[in-house]
């Protein structure tokens, strides 16, 4: 016998090689799936971009896998990378993507119907918010039919932590976003902007409990606010509806409106295809 050569059991020898083809598609398939994880967590972090790291260690994969899936969803237009700070962020092809999901359930379109029926009820303003990092702003709004209503800025960012739409995102953050979010130093837009973490996180407490918030002053003296949010199929929350009126005449906490609210909120998260747990 030649030296080196080695001598298997007869059921070795008789067994069948791998199937290469089945092998192929195996790792081809799990090749897209840490692709799809990549994309998905720029849709879920929250941050505007990601590093090389910060990918790795979130999905549990190397800097080498990660630099490959990157290569790849670049030359797709998925991914771009920034040449300055070297960190990659979503492209305008993810962008399309979104548009063509937005196309079939548009997020004002389930809501422009809730926004004027709570309008007509409360006889306010009723908004509707979204989320862009550690802001909000309002995307859309009806108003009453009458001489006197609130006028609220469409497009203007306000901060996590001052009013009631904008309390209504942040209480339901993950605790380790609700934590770095309220390490930082706290604006105050007035008098009645609530800056001390430990008041926020009883806020944040009863918000949950409650599953709405309510705002006296906190974002706009003079006005008062309501908010509940609105989960989208991922079970996180993908907007905001708020009622908003002046202080002296509108009250949030008045129960016709809540439940109204609450109704209003369940149903556009039906429309977007939130199913509770």
């Amino acid at each position: 016998m030649p030296t080196g050569a080695t001598v298997g059991s007869a059921a070795e020898r008789a067994a069948p090689a791998p199937d290469r083809e089945a092998v192929g598609q195996s790792r081809s398939v799990a090749a897209v799936e840490r692709a799809m994880d990549v994309l998905l967590l720029f849709g879920r972090s929250g941050q505007a971009d990601l590093g090389v790291t910060e990918i790795a260690t979130a999905l549990g994969l190397t800097k080498a896998v990660v630099h490959r899936i990157l290569t790849a969803l670049r030359s797709r237009d998925l991914i771009v990378l920034d040449p300055t700070t070297h960190r990659y962020a979503l492209g305008h092809a993810a962008v399309t993507l979104g548009r063509a999901y937005l196309a079939r359930t548009d997020l004002r379109t389930a809501a422009g119907p809730e926004l004027r029926g709570l309008s007509d009820l409360t006889g306010e303003t009723a908004t509707l918010s979204v989320r862009r990092g550690d802001t909000r702003l309002h995307v859309d709004q009806a108003v009453p039919d009458q001489e006197e209503w609130l006028e609220l800025d469409v497009g203007v960012p306000y901060p996590l932590h001052a009013g009631g739409s904008s309390k209504a995102f942040l209480a339901f953050l993950d605790d380790v976003q609700i934590s770095a979010y309220l390490c930082r130093r706290l604006t105050r837009l007035t008098d009645r902007t609530i800056t001390d973490p430990v008041r926020l996180r009883a806020e944040i407490v009863s918000i949950r409990s409650l599953g709405y918030s309510t705002s006296y002053g906190e974002c706009r003296t003079g006005a008062a606010s309501m908010a509940a949010p609105v989960f989208g199929h991922d079970c996180r929350v993908a907007a905001v509806i708020g009622v908003s009126g002046p202080e002296a005449r509108f009250r949030p906490d008045t129960l016709d409106a809540t439940e109204a609210l609450l109704a209003a909120a369940a149903r556009i998260s039906d429309q977007l295809g939130y199913r509770a747990a």
